[in-house]
């Protein structure tokens, strides 16, 4: 696989490096030649001095036989501009931009754009541990259908099969997070205090859920 990182700061000079360790061929461009001093002394990529969304550095990078591309430099407006380019114009099937603002990030998401939304991640993941009943989304797909999110199960869901948290053609648990090790989810597994969910939930249900998750199941399993 071939791989375009845009941007070599933390991120980028880290993503190129294990990129290149696991056998994919890599391209890093960035507009100043001193940030490729982050890379391995034996990175064997190529690097690119040159502004992300110019299309002559994106071909130099190799973007029209890339399989991927990462926009992770330190602005929004230069990373969806640099997503849009190589998605659009130069057609490439996985493009992942990161974003600091949650909501460009919701707006790109829909066009079909990856993103990481770094700082609003790390603040939802810290509330959700603080405050279990934060509301989260970790992940939308390009047509904002389907959703993954992150839930603690209350206590008063211990020792209720965690499949019955699940609302029939809406939601379904697909794994949880145990004492920090993280499994699948079978039909016959409790819940247990503590644990944390991941479900794939219709976008539309999301409030749905978390109303069913809060409310306390009675011996029956019923509500």
């Amino acid at each position: 696989m071939h791989v375009v990182v845009v941007g070599c700061g933390r991120v980028g000079s880290g993503l190129a490096a294990t990129l290149v360790e696991q056998g994919h061929t890599v391209s890093v461009i960035d507009r100043k030649a001193t940030a490729f001093r982050r890379l391995p002394e034996n990175f064997s990529g190529d690097t690119i001095v040159g502004v992300g969304f110019d299309r002559t550095r994106l071909r130099a990078a190799g973007i029209e036989r890339a399989d991927a591309l990462a926009a992770v430099t330190n602005g929004d407006n230069s990373n969806i501009l640099i997503a849009r380019t190589a998605r659009e114009f130069f057609h490439v099937d996985r493009v992942v931009a990161r974003i600091y603002d949650q909501r460009r990030a919701a707006i790109y998401e829909r066009l079909g754009i990856s993103t990481v939304a770094t700082v609003q991640w790390a603040i939802e993941r810290v509330l959700r541990r603080i405050q279990p009943d934060t509301d989260g989304v970790e992940w939308v797909d390009p047509s904002a259908r389907v959703c993954l999110v992150e839930r603690v199960v209350p206590v008063s869901w211990a020792g209720r099969p965690l499949i019955e948290l699940e609302a029939e053609g809406r939601s379904r648990v697909v794994a949880l997070t145990r004492l920090g090790v993280a499994q699948l989810v079978s039909p016959a597994l409790l819940a247990q205090e503590g644990d944390i969910v991941w479900v794939a939930i219709d976008g539309d249900h999301i409030g749905e859920f978390d109303h069913h998750l809060a409310a306390a199941p009675t011996p029956g399993g019923h509500h």
